[in-house]
């Protein structure tokens, strides 16, 4: 069955919005219906199971990463085995589908950690069903610690509500909810430590994973996903910020020094120079915005807007808000595609502050101030975009838009699928100013297609694989071939 998909654009867009292109271009099809399993899972996922997790995890006091570990009541070790037993818990209604595991490694001392200290993540896997594509891992996180005012603060309460038991409850939730069914490709759900501390539990998984030759396909966080409310008493529980940029952290991979004394001091690195040379092919043909990450927060913010009408997803290009990080950026500065979910407005107030009360005001991060609707909603977001991903065949290779001659067609051509669920491929197009796409054109399982009426000179391509249902992979970019 071949299933048309339209990005966010009709054909009365076109014609009114884009009349260069509407004289020739086709018009495009209407939205593709809602898969009815992704549907019956976003309506599941559950505001009352949200507002549960977040309020167990702030009655453990503090979760700070050099917070106490032997209690059972109080501290990050009574956070992480309970969040490890509640994942094992779901895995056990599903007959052991979900493998649930800590993921430890030592850290310091470092300016934020005084002496070495045991960072733990919790990790739950449900592993593919696809002998190929379950090599293929959609990883998303929250991270569980919290602090205070003081970052070394270990002691003072940290109820961490908003930042980040609303992450954590969201990834707990959608991974005992898509435990009950089955993807081709893995999924992964973290819930990571020592992010207060500078980000050390997803730096550890993500150094590993790339020491290993994991391959991971994309990887979502979600941190400070709690309220819709800022500090002005602005409120919009219909909007949330999607950070999502690849090219800043290539830049920075690209033009980093070799490790001095390393034997590449003199010499660019393997992967350095695969990195320029990807930078230096898309960024002379126009394509700043079509790197791994960029294409990620598309289609989450497409997917997102089909199964919530009415909420607006903001894609900011940026890694994340301006000199700040978060959980995906040691993914993101690996080479990994990396975004980061966050509410639309901060509240500074209910954020690193000590829990008092401060001229009749009360500051810190309590569980009074989450809206566990508003998180039920990002959650949504998050669960739609990762299952439609993992039932996805992977993003064709070889993508090229042939050069060897003048002339106002684009033809474009890609390696043949190696996976047998590719029934065929898309077309994607926009214009350069644009954040999403405008267009597409669906083929059959073919490695050439010309389109004469679309000029390489108007518009930016991408292409996706599709299966035989129209599950679409993540858009690639097209570099170019002179023969």
């Amino acid at each position: 069955m071949k299933i048309q998909i339209t990005a966010l654009a009709t054909a009365a867009f076109f014609a009114t919005t884009l009349p260069a292109l509407a004289q020739t271009a086709a018009p495009t099809a209407p939205r593709v219906p809602l898969h009815p399993d992704v549907a019956a899972l976003v309506a599941e996922i559950s505001p009352q199971r949200i507002e549960k997790t977040i309020r167990t995890l702030v009655a453990f006091g503090t979760r700070h990463t050099l917070s106490e570990t032997e209690s059972d009541a109080r501290g990050i070790g009574a956070a992480r085995r309970w969040i490890h037993r509640e994942l094992q818990a779901c895995s056990a209604a599903v007959g052991g589908r979900l493998q649930v595991a800590f993921d430890s490694h030592t850290v310091g001392p470092t300016a934020r950690i005084p002496k070495a200290v045991e960072v733990v993540n919790v990790v739950a896997t449900l592993p593919g069903t696809d002998a190929l594509a379950k090599e293929r891992h959609f990883i998303v996180s929250g991270h569980y610690d919290s602090r205070a005012s003081d970052v070394m603060d270990a002691t003072s309460d940290a109820p961490g509500a908003n930042d980040d038991a609303s992450g954590t409850a969201a990834v707990m939730e959608m991974a005992c909810l898509m435990a009950k069914r089955r993807y081709p490709a893995t999924l992964v759900f973290m819930a990571v430590a020592g992010e207060e501390q500078g980000l050390l539990g997803a730096d550890g998984y993500a150094a590993n994973a790339r020491r290993s030759g994991q391959r991971i396909d994309a990887m979502i966080t979600n941190d400070i996903i709690g309220s819709p409310v800022g500090d002005a008493g602005q409120k919009d529980a219909r909007q949330v910020r999607l950070f999502a940029d690849g090219l800043s952290p290539l830049l920075t991979m690209a033009l980093a020094p070799a490790p001095a004394g390393s034997a590449a001091a003199s010499a660019d690195t393997a992967q350095q120079v695969a990195v320029r040379e990807q930078l230096q092919n898309q960024v002379r043909t126009g394509g700043m915005s079509d790197f791994g990450a960029n294409q990620l927060g598309r289609h989450l913010k497409e997917v997102g807007e089909r199964y919530l009408p009415g909420f607006n997803i903001t894609l900011i290009q940026r890694p994340d808000r301006f000199l700040r990080g978060g959980d995906h950026l040691p993914f993101l500065n690996r080479g990994y595609a990396a975004v980061r979910f966050t509410e639309p407005f901060e509240n500074f107030m209910r954020q690193h502050q000590n829990v008092r009360v401060e001229g009749g005001v009360q500051v810190g991060d309590l569980l009074e101030f989450v809206d566990p609707a508003y998180i039920a909603d990002v959650a949504r977001i998050n669960a739609a975009g990762l299952a439609l991903l993992a039932m996805a065949p992977a993003t064709p290779t070889g993508l090229q838009v042939e050069t060897l001659a003048l002339g106002n067609e684009t033809t474009l051509r890609w390696a043949a699928a190696t996976d047998p669920r590719v029934a065929g491929f898309r077309v994607l197009w926009r214009e350069s100013a644009s954040p999403v796409w405008q267009g597409h054109r669906d083929f059959g399982k073919v490695q050439r297609v010309t389109l004469p009426d679309l000029s390489k000179d108007n518009v930016i391509f991408g292409v996706q694989a599709l299966d035989a249902d129209g599950n679409a992979s993540l858009a690639g970019y097209p570099l170019p071939a002179r023969r």
